[in-house]
């Protein structure tokens, strides 16, 4: 276990918690797990082992983040998330509270998740041939959305609230619905000013490296 300089863990915290077969194989062999610098793990976050984290990495309360995990610099995963591991998460990446990531899960940097989304990775259970969804930079996903299975969402996509995505989508795609559908180009969607929405980059600068 390595934990990086100027870092915070917080009380009833576990980092390096094993895998299960420690507890029924004594071949278990303990993989390290490597959290950044600056990074602030508050109160009964259970990290497993082989898990990597970048710089200024942050967690909520009763986070879990399980084996084979590598997460990049400035991400924070909110209070009870449930990341299930074998997945990848960029740099710039929140997620709020109640989200869960299934394995073989592929996000791309500056991707904000908001509350009880749901990332799963079969369509048809019970099967053993799982894969994960993948979400590229940029893409912003509502409440209580739900990604299910092999699916591929492009760059600088919106997801609506509760909307449920069981196929592929493009690029600056804006998709609402259960089932999904694409409602059009996200470049499209105007405040009320007439200014553009997306590129959301372009109007939200708190915490981002443009930030001036």
């Amino acid at each position: 276990m390595v934990i990086g300089d100027n870092s915070v863990i917080a009380n009833d915290c576990v980092i390096g918690e094993p895998r299960a077969d420690y507890y029924t194989s004594d071949s278990h062999k303990n993989e390290p797990t490597i959290i950044g610098k600056n990074a602030l793990i508050r109160s009964h976050t259970i990290i497993y082992e082989d898990v990597l984290t970048g710089d200024h990495f942050q967690t909520g309360h009763r986070v879990t983040i399980r084996e084979k995990s590598v997460i990049g610099s400035n991400c924070g995963i909110g209070t009870n998330c449930d990341l299930q591991g074998y997945l990848t998460i960029g740099n710039h990446c929140h997620f709020h509270s109640d989200v869960h990531v299934c394995q073989f899960s592929s996000i791309g940097d500056f991707v904000f998740i908001y509350p009880s989304v749901v990332l799963a990775n079969d369509k048809h259970p019970p099967t053993t041939n799982v894969k994960g969804p993948s979400i590229g930079n940029y893409t912003q996903i509502g409440i209580q959305s739900s990604i299910i299975g092999d699916v591929s969402i492009g760059e600088n996509c919106f997801i609506g609230a509760a909307t449920v995505i069981t196929k592929s989508y493009a690029n600056f795609s804006f998709i609402v619905g259960s089932p999904a559908i694409r409602k059009g180009d996200v470049r499209k969607l105007l405040n009320e000013d007439g200014e553009p929405l997306y590129p959301w980059k372009n109007r939200f600068s708190r915490g981002m490296p443009w930030h001036s």
